[in-house]
């Protein structure tokens, strides 16, 4: 039998090598490979190989049959609920992940100690932490009189081996998944084989006794989930922890959800006593936006089921440099880079002398393509001073020929505005229909040209002095 030889793994992705490399082919990380022992072959695998073992024979099923909905462990924070799809199911796994000091204890602590109270066993295992430091955050939050159940533990045997004891818990919390090894696993603490290994022994638990499991993850400098990515595929769930430093606003994404909508967001503001909860973003992110300067546009979104009002802002400025700066923020490169274009070529703009800086105001991160219409309205306000209505809303994709293409669940956006008081809606032709709107003043738009002559013509201007 030949000798195995050494492996090498990557910590950021999980590729593995048979020599060690200075970069990662496959996620070009530099200086990522270490080397991890290999597993011994199962007693099983032998007897594969040589062709003697037989497979267990099971029945097959067919899809039709009768169907129940998971059942729900309501948290009792409705923001979390939301984005969980109405609460956690018994036996399932999530995965959440965000910045250092973004607020991720804090909430599954608030979590922990509103189903204990409920009268649940909810136990609490910290890696990073000790008791001591986990009970200060609780006295801070004023939970510390909540029947939590708590340890500082990062051996998987141990932790499964407690749980086993008494009732089975409704919800564990293992913070966090890069902390915890096996004695399976021949590898060091926090390498890519030690994740896998305690991640999968800690689902098997949660599998087979019922109980709902949350893994915290730490992330890397891009905002990505660190360890392998097989992980995100083993859990039911993966959940997004975001917000800036400089908001107290928290947005809590669903990234996969096996049982609810993916892509929902709850809303926290993080106060002195834990987090709280937004139960209308909209007005959050519209507070105090100075509805007299020119280059805001206020855009109507969707994030995962919910209708969402945000502010974008454009600035728009002559250039000193021979390259002009284009920079964004809570809004994609790439698609600001089309927009411009398309703004020059279609729209008869001159935005290559000029510098272009984009924000979305409240910390929100906007993913869908709906937003160009808003940008681009933004983008011709700050350009030619005009100062858009500030009781309209847009929302719309704009397409590399020009045109304006109509979005999905427009309805829900005009009865979004409708409720927060706007009058006016500036959208693609066709899509909703003028009932949808609940009374606003549905104004279509087919091409850019169409929306920068509007602006140009209609907009009021500042009194320049």
């Amino acid at each position: 039998m030949a000798k195995r030889g050494p492996t090498y793994t990557c910590q950021a992705c999980g590729a593995v090598y048979h020599r060690w490399q200075g970069k990662c082919d496959s996620c070009g990380t530099w200086s990522s490979l270490s080397e991890e022992a290999q597993a011994a072959p199962v007693q099983g695998a032998r007897a594969a190989s040589s062709g003697k073992a037989r497979g267990r024979v099971f029945a097959l099923e067919s899809l039709k049959g009768d169907t129940q909905d998971a059942p729900r462990i309501v948290s009792g924070i409705g923001e979390l609920d939301r984005v969980t799809g109405g609460g956690f199911v018994p036996g399932s796994v999530l995965l959440i992940g965000g910045n250092p000091g973004i607020g991720k204890s804090t909430l599954l602590m608030q979590a922990c100690a509103a189903l204990a109270l409920a009268g649940r066993r909810v136990v609490y295992v910290s890696g990073e932490e000790s008791t001591g430091q986990v009970r200060l955050r609780a006295e801070r939050m004023g939970l510390a009189e909540a029947p939590v159940e708590l340890a500082a533990e990062t051996n998987v045997e141990d932790i499964i081996a407690t749980l086993g004891q008494g009732a089975r818990p409704a919800l564990v919390v293992i913070d966090s998944i890069q902390t915890m090894w096996s004695g399976e696993v021949e590898s060091a603490p926090g390498t890519v084989t030690q994740v896998r290994g305690s991640a999968q022994s800690l689902i098997r638990y949660a599998k087979t006794s019922g109980a709902c499991l949350i893994l915290v993850g730490h992330v890397t400098k891009d905002g990505q989930i660190a360890g392998p990515r097989v992980v995100e595929h083993m859990v039911d769930a993966v959940l997004s922890f975001e917000g800036e430093g400089a908001h107290a606003f928290r947005i809590l994404r669903g990234q996969k959800n096996r049982f609810g909508a993916t892509d929902e967001i709850g809303v926290f503001e993080m106060t002195g006593m834990g987090l709280s909860e937004v139960t209308n973003p909209s007005a959050l992110f519209l507070a105090q936006r100075d509805q007299a300067a020119p280059g805001a546009a206020v855009f109507a979104g969707i994030e995962g089921t919910r209708p969402v009002l945000v502010e974008i802002q454009a600035l728009v400025a002559p250039t000193s440099l021979g390259t002009p700066r284009r920079a964004v923020v809570g809004w994609e490169n790439s698609r600001l880079a089309m927009v411009l274009a398309v703004l020059e070529t279609h729209g008869g703009l001159r935005l290559g002398q000029h510098d272009v800086y984009l924000n979305v105001a409240g910390g929100l991160r906007v993913n869908e393509p709906a937003a160009d219409l808003a940008v681009a309205a933004a983008l011709v306000s700050s350009l030619t001073g005009a100062i858009l209505p500030p009781e309209s809303v847009y929302f719309g994709e704009i397409a590399l020929s020009g045109a304006i293409r109509p979005v999905s669940v427009a309805g829900a956006r005009l009865r979004e505005a409708s409720k927060l008081g706007f009058e006016a809606a500036l959208m693609p032709s066709g899509g909703a229909d003028a009932g949808d709107g609940s009374g606003l003043n549905l104004r279509r738009f087919g091409h850019v040209t169409e929306l920068v002559a509007d602006i140009a013509a209609n907009a009021p201007r500042k009194d320049v002095k």
